[in-house]
């Protein structure tokens, strides 16, 4: 435990000296204000809470922006490593293999909690300081949809750590990583609609819409957070898709947990195997 606990301190360390937890902060938190101000316009007129218009707002910001950082962070934590002959100068110490993934899983996944807790805890702030009526399940809401972004955080960090572990240099993993974040973010659900659409619910339906939701992290947590509050689920128009898809917040929060236990432990399996 104290050797990863050594190998995490050195990641936030790197990154506190590259301006990685600044950046990534004061990144969520200018998006995170500017779109919980902008957003909290339609709530005198269709009826729903201030702060439930803000967890749809973040939870698509979220979408879209965690998992590009995630893997950028992530994506050459080994083969960086390797190549600039750090790794074997790290691996001369009493430290297996192991532990230095799960250090820096923890270093890079502490640097990823600390930015969207303090981005996001501040537009909750200066919305709650606006006056606005918060009550006890908008709270709750937000909490959990912080949560489980650094969940998904997590997953896209531990599938940065299996491409690092997998390719040879870094601009091959800098390319996959990329190319990762548009097939899950952008062209997985566009393909998905367009599949949708033209099987008119006779085969994409029940058990089989399930298992496709689930294959992507990205879609069980706009699931989790867009369906699991009333409130939330009518502003986001998610409700519908809920009904239909008929998956329970416990599998959907098992499923992003997966979605970082895997890609993390054949990360460790494909650096266990690999040559220095």
């Amino acid at each position: 435990m104290k050797n990863i606990l050594i190998v995490a301190r050195k990641e936030i360390q790197e990154g506190l000296r590259n301006r990685w937890v600044l950046a990534t902060t004061l990144l969520l938190a200018g998006l995170a204000l500017s779109l919980t101000f902008l957003g909290s316009a339609p709530t005198g007129t269709v009826g729903v809470r201030a702060l439930d218009v803000v967890i749809v707002s973040l939870s698509s910001l979220t979408i879209f922006l965690l998992p590009l950082i995630a893997l950028l962070i992530s994506h050459d934590a080994i083969v960086g490593e390797m190549e600039r002959g750090t790794m074997l100068l790290l691996l001369s110490y009493p430290v297996g293999r192991w532990q230095v993934l799960l250090g820096k899983f923890v270093g890079h996944l502490s640097i990823l909690a600390f930015a969207t807790l303090l981005g996001y805890g501040a537009a909750a702030g200066a919305l709650a300081a606006t006056g606005a009526e918060i009550d006890a399940q908008s709270w709750t809401a937000f909490a959990t949809m912080i949560g489980s972004s650094i969940l998904l955080g997590a997953a896209f960090i531990a599938v940065g750590y299996l491409v690092s572990a997998l390719v040879r240099d870094r601009g091959t993993a800098a390319g996959i990583a990329i190319g990762i974040w548009l097939v899950f973010v952008l062209i997985y659900d566009m393909a998905l609609l367009g599949l949708l659409v033209v099987d008119q619910g006779q085969v994409l339906s029940g058990g089989l819409l399930n298992t496709l939701l689930l294959v992507n992290p990205a879609d069980a947590y706009r699931l989790f957070n867009l369906t699991g509050s009333a409130g939330v689920s009518a502003f986001s128009g998610m409700a519908g898709v809920a009904q239909t898809a008929t998956l329970n917040p416990s599998t959907l929060l098992a499923a992003l947990a997966a979605w970082a236990l895997v890609p993390l432990a054949l990360a460790a399996l494909a650096f266990s195997r690999r040559e220095l």
